[in-house]
């Protein structure tokens, strides 16, 4: 893709995702997350009517006189957005590639934060992290993270979200604001995310195709594996064969959302050819 085609689509992206950001999400996103987190501010001496539970107590110990720890408001959050850039999301079937939809949503997202001041980083992940961008503010950091959500190249196809889950736990250590956008055909990731779920407010945000929950009855067909790239004969005139996928699939939907609901996090789901704009905003407004 030539600079002006890129430049062009980033400029389309903006357009349509600002507009959104500003008269539907801003005040949602806001509500929904704006002043939730405490930071400490400092410690003094107990006074009446403090409450208890937040005595300092190394620093009484070391004075002999009880303190305690004083919390405020956090008026600035950080978003992080952890966007899989395997190969699975290089599918569709209706209007839009899935990556295509999560490259909207992750803009959409980015200029809500934006409106509130606050930071946005980014995180691309395959089986590894294939690029880290930091937490920054402002519409030409955004527009540098839809730039790279539209043209990067991961080296791999396969996926590992325990992995960017892991980097995410190593990188951040104060709380921040997580949404993760993927198709979640993945496995193993449930602890990593318990852990990171304890510091973080996690979403999840799965983005898929309808014609990914069942195999047709096409007869013979040769498949390819997005992922690992193996071209395989499937007979999808066989009843078992739809059968067992269709349980294969629904087994790793399940795994999301119940690893999500275990960890404490929130969930998203997506159908690429639906509008994401009423899932995201009715999920803002259950958490506001």
């Amino acid at each position: 893709m030539d600079t002006k085609e890129l430049l062009k689509k980033v400029r389309k992206i903006e357009i349509k995702t600002r507009r959104l950001s500003d008269h539907i999400f801003g005040g949602e996103y806001h509500s929904t997350f704006k002043g939730r987190g405490m930071t400490f501010s400092e410690v003094r001496q107990y006074q009446y009517g403090d409450d208890v539970r937040n005595i300092d107590w190394n620093v009484t110990a070391r004075t002999n006189e009880p303190h305690i720890k004083v919390f405020e408001e956090e008026r600035e959050l950080t978003m992080m957005l952890m966007v899989d850039v395997s190969g699975s999301e290089l599918f569709g079937t209706v209007g839009q590639f899935k990556n295509e939809v999560v490259t909207e949503i992750a803009a959409t997202l980015a200029f809500s934060a934006t409106q509130n001041n606050d930071k946005i980083g980014l995180i691309l992940f395959s089986d590894e992290v294939e690029l880290y961008i930091p937490p920054k503010k402002g519409r030409y950091h955004v527009l540098r993270i839809i730039r790279e959500l539209i043209e990067f190249h991961p080296k791999s196809k396969n996926t590992n979200l325990a992995e960017a889950l892991k980097f995410l736990s190593s990188v951040m250590k104060k709380k921040a604001i997580v949404f993760v956008l993927s198709d979640f055909i993945a496995d193993d990731y449930d602890h990593t995310l318990k852990i990171a779920a304890r510091k973080h407010d996690v979403t999840g945000i799965r983005v898929y195709d309808k014609h990914e929950e069942t195999i047709p009855n096409l007869g013979m067909v040769q498949m390819q594996d997005e992922e690992t790239g193996e071209l395989i004969l499937v007979n999808t005139a066989s009843k078992k064969v739809r059968m067992n996928y269709g349980k294969f699939y629904q087994e790793k939907v399940n795994y999301y959302k119940d690893s999500f609901t275990k960890a404490g996090a929130g969930v998203i789901d997506c159908r690429a050819d639906e509008s994401y704009v009423k899932k995201l905003l009715g999920y803002f407004k259950r958490r506001g």
